[in-house]
Parts: C-alpha cells; sequence; structure tokens
C-alpha cells in the first residue's frame, strides 16, 4: 500500500504528484500491460538480448 504523508498547508496538487510518482515506480501498470498480451518465449529471449547489448554498449562508452 502506497502512503503519501501530507504536511499542515502543503498543496493537494504537490501530494498527488508524489503519489504517482510512488505508484510509477512500483510497476504495477507496466506489469499488468505486459501481462494482458501473451509474448513468445522466442521473442522475450530476443528482447533480452538486445536490452544486454545496449547495457554493454553503454558501459564501453563509459569506459
Amino acid at each position: 500500500m502506497i502512503v503519501v504523508p501530507v504536511k499542515e498547508g502543503e498543496n493537494i496538487e504537490r501530494a498527488l504528484k508524489k503519489f504517482k510518482r510512488k505508484f510509477e515506480k512500483t510497476g504495477v501498470v507496466k506489469e499488468l500491460r505486459k501481462r494482458q498480451a501473451y509474448s513468445k518465449p522466442s521473442e522475450v529471449s530476443r528482447e533480452r538480448m538486445i536490452h544486454a547489448v545496449y547495457v554493454q554498449q553503454l558501459q564501453q562508452s563509459e569506459e
């Protein structure tokens, strides 16, 4: 459960923004969208490979 403490005199829009940020970090919506459509195991492994190559390129460019 997400709890956002609201300080005395704090704007409700600011508290709502904090809530949305915390909710986004939990990844609930991302997981829901992922579960709505089936992706073949070959597609999943391909995406992982592409991501691994991308991360490796980032690390090499850092050095």
